[in-house]
């Protein structure tokens, strides 16, 4: 071999292994026992995000924006790119406004979430450029079964479909030519609550065709169902499952071309299914008026997870005030086949809590939506406290919470109305997390006024936890399992430090004792304590001593 083939050889392994380091480094899932982490920067990232305003992500109004991240502590901004203003003239693009995010995001030491308003937003067209809308001949929309033309496109239409999948292809193949480096933008969000909203799905004759043909074999055999028509398999449900497969196939089809170019993670984010509590008699919310049909909903993920593998996460938006709604919606979307994101949620004080519920079920990231003070909440120039308050704890221990929370180290509790104490199960070790102050001897704890105590529990060694959270206390005994002999055992703590990590290295900055540790550890909410607390085990009762 002449030097010159040895040195090419040589070149062609650097660049392999370097191209295998990039795609190993790039921002991606990861699971582990059922748990799943965002790995950025090869590590696992808790994402602190917020989601700015719709008509935000433009340069007057970015200046307002950065401010407000900065007030809530955020470690990650979610912001959209608009089909309509990126491809103004079709094949023509224009990526100033991403480029401003990304530079912006990188400015103000951000990481960045990128949700793509394409053929969807909320159910409807509203973001597809006017040369799409002004030619409905050529991109059709759905047509509902009274004959109604919608401002939705169909998802049964392939040229719509090409549309999207080029315009989407444009944007992660410039994303990877600014950012493959240095991974400001760690996620993209493929549409925004897809469906169909004015009808249950495109009764077109083009859709009316396909919704007569048997559903495909791949469906029917994922799902354990017997082969048929659409009607035939689903019955009453078969509009909304036949919207389901339509709009996941395409939205599929646009990530899969999007990876090809640019392999981020990519995820849904959903309209949930409500309760309908108007009337007695109404138990079914109707889809397609109270909320996008087609869309990843609770009873349609299973469709959506075989229909759309290119879709790494279906992510639940949750704004309502019903906590059980909210632990109901948890469970729906903290599956084996998908990681627990909420992308949006509400701004009010009672969302506080949520992050720590969400957090405690493996969540890889919360976000308010809102988030700027461009106005459109009114003139005060506030964030949401309670959230903020929840950023400002864990962001500077976010790399250690999420790493503890993969390795299913972390718990956490929530104060509900009418239990003000909770039991956390650990290897041989119960939390006992109880909430709201003043706590006396030889009465139940107060709880909150508002129910809105909150604690994180983390296992870091056999008798060594990590403490923190608001109006709460947190004491530890021996497990004691149902039935079984009691153990002869005890806990006392041996040193509470109270600290923060600074680099990842934990530093402390006094050490708790007395009043502080004697009733339990009170994480009282105006301060905001960080504990590394370790245990000693010793006899409950010399046995050597007779009781007389």
């Amino acid at each position: 071999m002449t030097h010159f083939s040895r040195a090419a050889t040589l070149l062609i392994v650097l660049s392999s292994l370097s191209l295998y380091a990039c795609a190993q480094d790039i921002p991606h899932l990861e699971k582990k026992d059922g748990r799943f982490a965002l790995i950025v920067g090869g590590e696992p990232f808790l994402m602190l995000g917020a989601q700015i305003n719709n008509s935000s992500s433009w340069p007057s109004e970015m200046p307002k924006v950065w401010p407000a991240l900065e007030d809530m502590h955020v470690n990650t901004v979610e912001a959209p790119v608009y089909w309509e203003t990126m491809e103004p003239q079709q094949g023509k693009f224009d990526f100033s406004n991403v480029d401003l995010l990304v530079n912006g995001a990188r400015e103000h030491h951000l990481h960045l979430v990128l949700l793509w308003f394409g053929t969807w937003k909320n159910g409807q067209a509203h973001y597809v450029p006017e040369w799409v809308k002004t030619h409905p001949e050529k991109y059709p929309r759905e047509v509902s079964s009274y004959g109604k033309v919608l401002d939705v496109l169909s998802p049964n239409s392939e040229t719509n479909l090409d549309a999207d999948k080029t315009a989407f292809s444009a944007l992660m193949r410039h994303v990877k030519e600014i950012d493959s480096a240095q991974h400001t933008v760690i996620m993209i969000q493929v549409e925004n609550e897809s469906g169909s909203i004015g009808s249950v799905r495109d009764f077109s004759a083009a859709a009316q065709k396909d919704f007569n043909t048997q559903v495909p074999a791949s469906l029917v055999n994922a799902l354990h169902l017997s082969s048929g028509t659409w009607s035939k398999v689903f019955g009453a449900d078969a509009d909304e499952r036949f919207a389901a497969y339509s709009t996941a196939r395409y939205i599929n089809e646009v990530a899969r071309a999007g990876k090809a170019e640019y392999p981020l993670p990519m995820y849904c984010n959903v309209w949930i299914t409500y309760p309908v509590a108007a009337l007695e008699n109404r138990d079914h919310a109707s889809p397609g008026q109270e909320y996008p049909s087609g869309g990843p909903q609770q009873g349609n993920i299973g469709i959506w997870k075989v229909a759309a593998p290119s879709i790494d996460i279906l992510a639940p938006d949750f704004y309502s005030n019903d906590v059980e709604l909210y632990h109901e919606t948890v469970a729906a979307y903290h599956r084996d086949d998908n990681a627990l994101f909420i992308p949006e949620t509400g701004r009010t004080a009672n969302f506080g809590k949520y992050f720590f519920y969400a957090l405690g079920h493996g969540a890889i990231g919360f976000s308010p939506f809102g988030v700027d003070y461009t106005g459109w909440w009114g003139t005060e120039q506030t964030v949401p406290e309670s959230l903020s308050e929840n950023y400002a704890l864990v962001g500077p221990m976010d790399r250690e919470i999420a790493k503890l929370n993969f390795e299913g180290k972390l718990q956490t509790a929530v104060e509900q109305k009418g239990a003000t104490r909770e039991f956390l199960h650990f290897d041989g070790v119960d939390a006992v997390v109880s909430f709201g102050f003043p706590q006396r001897d030889g009465e139940v704890p107060p709880g909150t006024a508002d129910d809105h105590g909150r604690a994180i529990v983390a296992q870091l060694g056999p008798l060594e936890f990590l403490v923190t959270g608001f109006d709460a206390s947190v004491s530890f005994k021996v497990t004691e399992a149902p039935g079984a002999e009691a153990k002869n055992e005890q806990l006392e703590i041996l040193r509470a430090d109270e600290g923060g990590y600074v680099n990842g290295i934990w530093q402390s900055s006094r050490i708790w004792n007395g009043d502080q540790t004697d009733r339990g550890l009170n994480l009282r909410g105006v301060n905001k304590s960080v504990l590394r607390v370790r245990l000693h085990m010793l006899p409950l009762y010399d046995r050597s001593v007779r009781q007389k």
